[in-house]
């Protein structure tokens, strides 16, 4: 009786290895065999939460003048040149390093909007405002014209129109101490910030199937 008790056991170890093996098996396989374009597209929605969530950690430190505002300021401009990086496998170093610095001077003319709402100077946040949007639209404009059939002008200056917009309601909520706006706020850039990277890792995709 012990001896067929034993033999049972083993037969269920067997099984149960096999089929742990199986699933391993499996799982290296279904990782293996993930399109490049699922890829893609999870690095290019970790660059683009990066950018909103180093943008968030920037708001918060300039409007409560934190020690560790340059050290997220830094960060956030690092971010630039990773986006600017990622696409020069598609379009090139000059590409990218354009990119670079139109989303870098996003960073910098945002970061005076802070400044000057925080002192109330309306005038200068207007003027920032102002400069805010017209690189905004000449991002939209390096996107497009780099990818036109998957990137139309108008969609594309709708989107940045519309990250600067919900980034404001963050930074506007923020100042004034509604605490519940500013998490609604970044709640909200940060679901469309996921819809634009996919719009751009989809893009891409269509644009080089043979590279991605």
């Amino acid at each position: 009786m012990k001896s067929y008790s034993k033999l049972i056991m083993s037969c269920v170890l067997v099984l149960s290895f096999a089929c742990s093996s199986s699933s391993y098996a499996l799982a290296l396989r279904s990782d293996t065999d993930k399109p490049k374009s699922s890829s893609l597209q999870a690095a290019m929605r970790k660059l683009w939460e990066d950018h909103i969530t180093w943008t968030r950690v920037f708001i918060i430190s300039a409007a409560g003048d934190l020690p560790d505002k340059d050290a997220a300021t830094q960060r956030l401009l690092q971010n630039q040149v990773d986006i600017g990086n990622a696409i020069k496998p598609f379009y090139g170093a000059a590409a990218g390093d354009q990119l670079t610095a139109l989303l870098k001077e996003h960073i910098t003319t945002a970061a005076e909007i802070v400044a000057a709402a925080k002192a109330g100077d309306k005038a200068k946040q207007d003027d920032a405002t102002k400069r805010w949007f017209a690189n905004a639209d000449q991002i939209a404009a390096f996107l497009s014209k780099a990818n036109p059939k998957n990137w139309p002008a108008a969609e594309m200056k709708a989107m940045m129109h519309e990250h600067l917009k919900l980034t404001t309601n963050e930074v506007v909520a923020r100042l004034h101490g509604d605490w519940a706006a500013d998490v609604a706020a970044y709640d909200a850039v940060h679901e469309q910030i996921l819809k634009m990277a996919d719009m751009l890792a989809m893009g891409i995709a269509n644009q080089f199937p043979d590279k991605v």
